[in-house]
């Protein structure tokens, strides 16, 4: 650390006295040259730190997972002056965000709270606590939410005194922290803090599909209140908050809906047919979806007209279709097909209502579900291959019989999927024609149906699959040895967690660790240990979660820190610390572009990696390779299977942005393994705030999210930050 030169002040006497008190002057020097040469020299100041410092320090210590760098090495002795003491050296200012939380400055108190909740360590609670008490709410909400994301309970006395504080937003984001940290005794005091604010102006004005963020702060609280109730899964408490002394919902906005229907407790069932009929689209969504999860088959008349996308929203037919499905009402069947046969319908609706179709096993409709095994649409073709064998699983070789190998590797993987399911007589020989195919994103669907049918030398053949170049080869085959255990199984998964060291891509190494803590003996915890100390941060983490289970003695949370790799832009660099624009990302499609804005504040690293890759051309010609109607659509993968990234991850930048219709989100595969697969919202996901980084919102082209289907492609994409690059 470089530290400014230090000048000797002029002396107090001169400052004083002027030029006419020279001779004063040196009569004093004389006597304190005699009486004081051994007068200890004032210890100089701290050096000041510039904001801009602070702020590299907070990203820094965040993205290592640390809450200190270490001390800096004592400077060299001062070389000895005669006749004076040499001045000790200045104060060291060593980066570290307990101290940062006492800063003066609001802004870096609020920052480092946010710091420390994504560090996540126990360590970092007393100085969290310590905010609670700050003069500014704004902190006090940081804290309480970093109190959430670092998830241990004892931290729950000091916020429960928050739920009744002045600012209603610090009320919320207390019983948010109280539900990410599951203190299940404290649902009573949240439902009370959430009751009062049901009756508020800002909360009863609230239209069904109000998504404005940020709303009122009555409404936040409100808001966040019953979703912390719903993490901490207590229904009688939602009751409380969310209806009224008769039992109807005390609010038609959809949050009351969602959480309703999240909690999936069947008392809630008056309610959520109270909500179906509202008009909208989130609220009777929820309710629809609610109504099926409890199983209530009394809804049956209520869900079947909500399955016609001529008189109903986009995101009431699709969760429509998925209640039909938990309720398993084969009479809707008819329903589903004219909508899976319609080929003017949205394309995801009608993959939902094939999928539907098979589910349900609707005898009658095989012929659409037929005759759609040659569709155009390759993802379509798969739901119907699935679908079929579902149906009429006798019959399905026959089906095949006339029909040529599917031309994707989409339909494909289906088939091995499909044969999975049959006799092993009728499917091993077809399957084993499956597992050489020249695409490796069908084999390991292949090797799943051939381990699931216990076929012979599967052991043998899965084994084998170890030693592949290719790493998610390598990956699903040591996920199918967790479930075979055979003989040196722990021996031949240690040794492929080495020869994937080399790997850019974490997946078969994790995956590799996985299965060792599945055999649970000596020798694979012993591997499992050793990834501690894997050169991936993201192994590292699925190695800890894995010995804390194995062997919950050791503070493996503790060993896997620092993370050991290079972050994504240096820490020092002006635009992540301090950007000066907020940039827009355009992607472009064959159905229209998708204009969404980076929130480069609350998740620097994210939006730095994902601008670099775009810049670089990564994500133009990839196929969207996952589309869940109402929920989400996500692309980014360079396999198109969903099992590829950059060679790379990135750590979670949790904050407090929700997911709302149109936010970008970071696709994970366990806890801080970003990378560049991101997903787009259809609609409000509180389930996912506080779990996956949201680094971006969609400000144009949502109709275009809405049509995007499996197998579109970004033709490419582009981001303006000042200036086109």
């Amino acid at each position: 650390m470089i530290h400014p030169v230090l000048t000797r002040p002029a002396s107090r006497a001169s400052r004083v006295l002027g030029s006419g008190a020279s001779l004063a002057l040196v009569v004093l020097t004389s006597v304190c040259a005699a009486r004081c040469a051994s007068a200890r020299p004032a210890p100089p100041a701290p050096p000041t730190v510039p904001l801009e410092t602070k702020m590299t320090w907070m990203l820094q210590l965040e993205d290592q997972r640390i809450l200190k760098l270490p001390e800096p090495p004592p400077p060299p002795p001062a070389q000895v002056v005669k006749g004076r003491r040499p001045l000790p050296p200045p104060p060291a200012s060593v980066p570290d965000l307990t101290k940062l939380v006492a800063d003066p400055e609001p802004r870096v108190r609020r920052r480092a709270a946010i710091a420390l909740g994504r560090v996540g360590s126990k360590d970092g609670i007393p100085a969290l606590t310590a905010l609670l008490g700050d003069a500014d709410a704004e902190i006090r909400q940081a804290a309480a939410f970093a109190l959430g994301l670092v998830g241990d309970r004892s931290a729950a006395a000091a916020l429960v005194p928050l739920l009744q504080d002045a600012a209603p937003l610090v009320r919320g984001r207390a019983a948010e922290g109280l539900g990410l940290m599951g203190a299940e005794d404290t649902a009573a005091a949240i439902a009370t803090m959430t009751a009062a604010l049901a009756r508020s102006p800002a909360v009863t004005g609230m239209a069904p599909d109000d998504e404005q963020w940020p709303a009122a702060a009555e409404a936040e609280a409100f808001k966040l209140g019953l979703f912390a109730l719903v993490r901490l899964r207590s229904y009688d408490q939602l009751a409380a908050a969310a209806l009224d002394s008769n039992g109807r919902p005390v609010s038609t906005w959809w949050p009351v809906a969602y959480a309703l229907q999240r909690i999936g407790d069947p008392r809630a069932a008056p309610a959520l047919k109270q909500l179906i009929g509202v008009k909208g689209r989130y609220t009777p969504a929820f309710a629809a979806r609610g109504l099926g999860r409890i199983k209530d088959q009394t809804a049956v008349d209520l869900l079947l007209p909500l399955l016609d996308p001529a008189t109903q929203p986009r995101e009431v037919v699709a969760s429509a279709i998925i209640a039909v499905r938990d309720l398993g009402l084969a009479q809707a069947g008819a329903r589903l097909g004219n909508l899976a046969a319609d080929p003017a319908a949205d394309g995801n609706l009608r993959m939902e209502a094939l999928t539907t179709i098979g589910a349900l096993r609707v005898i009658d409709q095989l012929p659409i579900v037929q005759d759609l095994i040659t569709d155009d649409w390759p993802a379509l073709r798969a739901a119907a291959i699935r679908a079929a064998v579902a149906i009429d699983p006798d019959n399905f070789t026959l089906i095949l019989s006339g029909l040529e190998v599917d031309r994707h590797w989409m339909g494909r993987a289906a088939l091995a999927d499909a044969l999975g399911t049959l006799a092993p007589q009728v499917a091993i020989v077809r399957l084993n024609d499956l597992v050489k195919d020249e695409d490796k994103r069908v084999i390991p669907h292949a090797l799943r149906a051939l381990v699931r049918l216990r076929a012979p030398d599967v052991e043998k053949l899965v084994l084998a699959e170890l030693k592949e170049a290719d790493y998610a080869l390598r990956e699903a085959a040591a996920g199918l040895l967790a479930d075979l255990k055979p003989a040196g199984g722990v021996a031949a998964l240690k040794e492929a967690y080495t020869a994937g060291e080399p790997d850019a891509a974490y997946g078969a190494r994790a995956a590799a660790v996985s299965a060792l803590a599945s055999y649970g003996s000596p020798e694979a915890i012993e591997g499992v240990r050793a990834a501690l100390a894997d050169k991936d941060w993201a192994v590292r983490v699925r190695a800890a979660e894995l010995m804390a289970k194995l062997d919950p003695s050791g503070d493996y949370q503790q060993m896997i820190r620092p993370v050991p790799s290079a972050p994504i832009a240096r820490y020092d660099d002006p635009a992540l610390a301090v950007p000066p624009t907020s940039p827009h990302v355009f992607i472009e499609t064959a159905k229209g572009t998708i204009e969404f804005e980076l929130a480069v504040l609350d998740a620097p690293q994210t939006t730095r990696s994902f601008i670099t890759l775009a810049r670089k051309g990564f994500f133009n010609g990839l196929q969207v390779h996952r589309v869940v109607p109402n929920f989400v659509m996500q692309d980014g993968d360079p396999r198109g299977d969903g099992e590829g990234g950059p060679g790379y991850s990135i750590r979670d930048e949790l904050n407090e942005r929700p997911y709302l219709r149109g936010t970008v989100g970071m696709a994970l595969s366990w806890k801080d393994t970003g990378g560049s697969q991101f997903f787009i919202t259809h609609s409000p996901q509180p389930h996912l705030d506080a779990r996956y980084t949201a680094f971006g919102q969609v400000v144009n082209g949502m109709d275009v999210v809405d049509r995007i289907q499996v197998g579109d492609t970004i033709q490419r994409i582009r981001v303006w930050d000042g200036k086109w690059e």
